[in-house]
């Protein structure tokens, strides 16, 4: 998958915005992790299933649980489809970043003044929140905010990668039928129409030919049985 770097200058479109207060980005952070800590409901209530590749209820079960609920409902029900899959797909790119290379820097942090990330990340509702749950912190270097990946929540990005993984394959495959239902149905609709246009032609041809065969029996039954010529009397 294409390396998606967010920390280097060139991808800034947006001028910096001045960083907020201490206190502001601490107060944004806890309720991130509150809302986070709100969602982590009992399982068995709303009867959600882990998928076959997971043993059900293992010391991971709560987590994978966690992380779906942030994406469904928290991404997908607030966005638009096209927006949520391509932020589902962002999150995804950065998380395999630092799996692939966990040593690089350059992966472990992006900046949310980047155009890509404020539009994938930052404007759509629940993204950052996915962020902070794989690990990533909000932070301040040389006046400009960024979010820092933790190598404590290693774990936690493996998790929450492999739910990312998982959502994706499922929604495009789900698109996939719903393109196939369309494409049928635009199928079964053409045939409707030429089915209409050719009982109409078929019926046009029969009154064609039923006026002709009228015409010329008119025509014959005119010119017929008449008699020959009058007499002439002297």
């Amino acid at each position: 998958m294409q390396n998606l770097v967010m920390d280097e200058e060139p991808l800034d479109v947006d001028a910096p915005r001045s960083p907020s207060p201490t206190s502001s980005r601490e107060a944004r952070l806890a309720a991130i992790q509150s809302r986070i800590a709100r969602q982590q409901v009992d399982d068995s209530a709303i009867g959600i299933s882990a998928p076959s590749e997971f043993q059900p209820f293992d010391a991971d079960h709560e987590k994978r649980q966690e992380f779906r609920r942030l994406i469904d409902p928290g991404i997908l029900r607030a966005n638009r489809r096209e927006q949520a899959m391509a932020s589902l797909q962002t999150l995804l790119t950065i998380a395999e970043n630092i799996l692939r290379e966990p040593d690089n820097p350059k992966y472990k942090q992006f900046k949310p003044t980047n155009s890509k990330i404020k539009h994938d990340l930052v404007d759509p509702k629940g993204t950052l929140e996915y962020a902070v749950a794989l690990g990533f912190r909000d932070e301040v270097e040389n006046f400009q905010p960024f979010y820092r990946f933790r190598d404590r929540h290693i774990n936690d990005l493996r998790i929450g990668t492999a739910i990312l993984k998982e959502v994706l394959q499922i929604e495009v495959e789900k698109q996939e039928r719903e393109e196939r239902h369309k494409q049928m149905q635009k199928a079964e609709e053409e045939a409707r129409k030429e089915k209409v246009k050719k009982a109409f032609m078929d019926d046009r041809k029969s009154n064609l030919l039923r006026d002709q065969r009228e015409k010329a029996a008119r025509a014959r039954n005119g010119t017929g049985g008449g008699g020959g010529s009058p007499s002439l009397s002297s």
